[in-house]
């Protein structure tokens, strides 16, 4: 058993201390994008050390201080320098703390430059959002160095991410699935990692992608660094971080005891019924200073359920769920950090990776299954120095499920206010208008929503339409083909004829011939021939005819159900 070091930030250091913009920027980047990815929207100590203090290279300090990142938070003050010395890290923070710099400056900073093209730091992360979020983060970090930072994950086309895989690499970050995809491929090579990562790991775990990552880790050379950052330390993490790290160092950003819910989140817990969500919802979202708001939900259906819902009523809506494309994803993503849409309503897979400024409300639409997704969601907003209030509806069969939650992060709220969306306390709570109703005032609709916003036209993202089927079949029997006997059959007709029923338009139906032992039936079929051999007899060219299969009913055929049988027994021409 390999023992770790525990460092632990004191609680002092933690009070102005919140998640900041820099660590995931949020996916779906437009093709004239303005904006900076890195900000620095969250308080910092004044005594905290620079990066430039901690040894970062001039390159990354420039690059950091061009977007106003010049101290260091908790998880990257204790990070770095064991991360630039090489040794193995056990990172353990709640979300949106900075872990993204904390790992990806040693990162980038080891890096041998210029390389050959062979990945040399690989990432692992995940969720496609959170991908193209930490790639977007690190390559702001890295654009005065000669570093090449490349996204790959599901969803989309294989063909660009091996292009640019051939084309040369330095830095990979990518969802478990896809990379093993190429790896087994060998399009990806992972025989010269130095730097390995796994972020958000109790994610991870929770979508089923720990044999994944033990595959992947099996890949990569015995001899390199690996650091872990997961916000929980679960008992499979555990065994994985003793199995595959070597003496790592483990880092906690806050008291053993520390609330994992942000302190500037206000709570309120409402017993609302089903039917009556909607209109609770519609009056919520017209609370005073409300601005960017995420709702959370169950399962894909109702997420859908709920944007439509809102936006019939006029509110500018989007809904983020598996069931929808990886283009038509990004568009709603796009559209809710440009602000089209001020609504996104997304399932759990949404809850992690999506750091967005500006999300002032975070309903749980459904009570969350455990406390650790309540935790997730929540965590949303409240972020980067910033207020933020949590809503969660509880339906009245909920209720047990909640208590567990209110119970394991010692909220002090077992049991839900029942209410419905003419009570009260609603409108006092959160600050709502008497006036407001279950839907938006047309003067309130500035929002110009998601249709705004283009979808990128993903090749291979969306399945097109069935496939035409050709109504012209060449098919064989017996080793020889139906267009041939049809060409026998032509050319023994005489070529006077008066056409047959589906003819007038020019079109020759497929016949269907009969047979009576194998050998054509008399008279059965205009222009065929009387003489018939017997069945795979030569015929007069020396050619055995084409074998013909037959069904029959059940029964006898013998006396008068032989003309019958005859008659059933169908071969197939075309």
């Amino acid at each position: 058993m390999r023992e770790a070091i525990t460092l632990t930030a004191s609680d002092e250091d933690l009070t102005n201390l919140d998640p900041v913009a820099l660590e995931h920027s949020e996916a779906g980047v437009p093709d004239e994008d303005t904006s900076l990815p890195l900000m620095a929207n969250a308080p910092v100590e004044n005594t905290a050390p620079t990066f430039a203090e901690l040894g970062v290279r001039e390159e990354i300090v420039r690059a950091l201080g061009e977007a106003g990142i010049e101290r260091t938070f908790a998880i990257q003050e204790l990070t770095l320098p064991l991360a630039l010395a090489g040794d193995d890290v056990i990172g353990q923070a709640r979300t949106g703390t900075g872990k993204t710099l904390g790992f990806g400056i040693p990162l980038l900073q080891r890096i041998l430059s210029p390389g050959d093209g062979t990945p040399q730091a690989l990432v692992v992360v995940p969720t496609r959002e959170l991908c193209l979020q930490v790639t977007r983060d690190l390559t702001e970090a890295a654009k005065y160095l000669d570093i090449n930072v490349l996204a790959i994950y599901g969803g989309r086309p294989y063909e660009p991410q091996i292009a640019a895989l051939r084309k040369g690499v330095d830095v990979v970050v990518g969802t478990p699935g896809r990379l093993l995809d190429l790896a087994e491929q060998r399009h990806l090579v992972l025989g010269k990692i130095r730097n390995l990562v796994l972020d958000e790991a109790d994610e991870m775990l929770d979508l089923g992608f720990l044999p994944d990552i033990e595959r992947v880790l099996r890949m990569v050379p015995d001899e390199r660094q690996t650091m872990l950052f997961s916000a929980t330390m679960p008992g499979p993490i555990i065994t994985l971080a003793r199995t595959f790290l070597n003496q790592p160092t483990h880092i906690r950003a806050e008291e053993n005891d520390a609330s994992a819910i942000h302190e500037r989140t206000e709570q309120f817990v409402y017993r609302a019924h089903a039917l009556d969500k909607v209109e609770l919802l519609a009056r919520l979202l017209q609370a005073k200073d409300r601005g960017l708001s995420m709702i959370f939900t169950r399962t894909k259906r109702t997420a859908q359920k709920i944007s439509d819902d809102l936006a019939e009523r006029g509110f500018a809506a989007a809904a983020v769920h598996g069931d929808l494309g990886q283009g038509a994803r990004e568009q709603a993503l796009r559209a809710f950090r440009a602000g089209k849409v001020d609504v996104l309503v997304a399932t759990d897979v949404a809850a992690r990776g999506i750091d967005v400024a500006g999300v002032t409300h975070v309903v749980n639409y459904q009570c969350p299954e455990d406390e650790k997704t309540y935790v997730h969601r929540i965590g949303r907003t409240g972020r980067a120095g910033r207020t933020g209030v949590a809503v969660t509806f509880v339906d009245w069969d909920e209720e047990p499920r909640w208590k567990s939650i209110s119970d394991a992060l010692n909220l002090g709220k077992p049991e839900p206010v029942e209410t419905y969306s003419t009570s009260d306390h609603l409108f006092t709570d959160l600050d709502i208008p008497p006036s407001s109703t279950g839907r938006l005032p047309l003067g309130q609709r500035t929002r110009t929503g998601l249709d705004s916003e283009p979808e990128e036209d993903l090749k291979g993202d969306k399945k097109g339409g069935a496939r035409k089927r050709s109504r012209s079949r060449t098919t064989s029997r017996g080793g020889a083909t139906a267009g041939a006997e049809q060409q026998q059959s032509t050319s023994s007709t005489p070529a006077t004829k008066t056409p047959e029923p589906g003819e007038e338009d020019g079109t020759r139906r497929p016949r269907r011939r009969r047979s009576r032992g194998g050998a054509p039936v008399t008279g059965e079929t205009a222009g065929q021939p009387a003489e018939t051999t017997a069945e795979g007899a030569p015929n007069e060219n020396g050619e055995r005819p084409a074998r013909r299969r037959r069904r029959r009913r059940s029964g006898g055929e013998s006396g008068g159900n032989a003309e019958a049988a005859a008659n059933d027994s169908v071969s197939s021409a075309d």
